[in-house]
């Protein structure tokens, strides 16, 4: 059998094969249905300084080939990830974890990650500068180059570990922004988060989700996520992770060829839970399919 190991970041992984925040809970969920350990790791629920309900309901409108949703980084807030659900998830995964961190200001970034730094369980802080569906924080710090860059340094000022940044697709240039968190720092890129959509329900004549716009995910985004990966890829030396409508091992290959390290796997969770586990298990058929003997020979293979 071919090798699965890939190295994110100097952290090694078994596989490259990652659930994206937002679509995995905290782990433990899904640890009832197999043992998630399989993981290469995953990306827990988006975590902010304090405690958040999330947006008004409806928050979800299915689309074709994908979904818009608003839920509004709805979490429970650093402290009690740190005291309640790193103590849950500890339980059932035995493997470093992706913290994924949300803020409304350059402090609030600083601070929450500085705390989840310190927990061992932690290998690595995902900082989402791309969330498309709150107000006051999330995406704009991702659409200008400085703003990330500023998020960047401030994070990596109280940090140890690799500090991943979330880029969001909807900008005009992916690659500058991603060149700006690279000079300030970070060890490396993750995209792509949700595009910005709508949709409106013909009877009453307004929008679906209370939120009126949301993030759009699902397989329809796969041929923009490849597009951006690659860019960003051929722009900067430092890991890239994939994302954005994967929802196969012929996906996975295709984000690797395109330049990814690793690769998240978002909306797919939700439609199936066991997508994850069932893209490990047929890794090893894709790549024989296509001659691949190790997996870390295959990333950026395209020019």
């Amino acid at each position: 059998m071919g090798s699965l190991n890939v190295n994110l970041c100097g952290i090694e992984m078994d596989n490259p094969v990652i659930p994206a925040s937002g679509t995995f809970g905290f782990g433990y969920e899904f640890a009832e249905l197999y043992d998630i350990n399989e993981l290469g790791t995953f990306s827990f629920k988006g975590t902010t300084r304090d405690p958040r309900f999330g947006n008004l309901t409806p928050r979800i409108a299915e689309c074709y080939s994908g979904m818009i949703n608003a839920v509004g980084l709805q979490n429970p807030g650093v402290e009690k990830v740190i005291s309640e659900e790193l103590p849950k998830l500890k339980a059932c995964f035995n493997k470093p974890v992706m913290a994924n961190v949300s803020g409304f200001s350059i402090e609030d970034y600083a601070y929450t990650c500085e705390k989840l730094d310190k927990e061992e369980q932690v290998g690595w802080l995902e900082v989402n500068v791309s969330c498309p569906n709150v107000h006051g924080g999330g995406m704009s710090f991702g659409t200008q180059p400085e703003a990330a860059a500023e998020v960047t340094k401030a994070v990596k000022a109280v940090t140890k570990k690799p500090v991943i940044i979330k880029l969001s697709p909807n900008v005009t240039d992916i690659v500058s922004i991603a060149k700006a968190c690279e000079e300030a720092g970070a060890d490396g890129i993750s995209l792509i988060n949700t595009l910005l959509g709508m949709r409106i329900d013909l009877r009453s004549r307004k929008p679906v989700i209370a939120n009126k716009m949301g993030g759009f995910s699902g397989p329809a985004i796969f041929p923009v996520a490849v597009r951006m990966v690659y860019q960003v890829a051929n722009a900067v030396n430092i890991p890239v992770v994939g994302m954005g409508g994967v929802s196969s091992a012929e996906d996975v290959i295709e984000m690797m060829l395109a330049g990814a390290t690793a690769v998240e796997v978002g909306a797919a969770n939700l439609v199936n839970p066991y997508v994850c586990r069932d893209i490990i298990r047929d890794l090893p058929e894709v790549m024989e399919k296509y001659g691949i003997q190790n997996l870390n020979e295959i990333i950026g293979g395209v020019k």
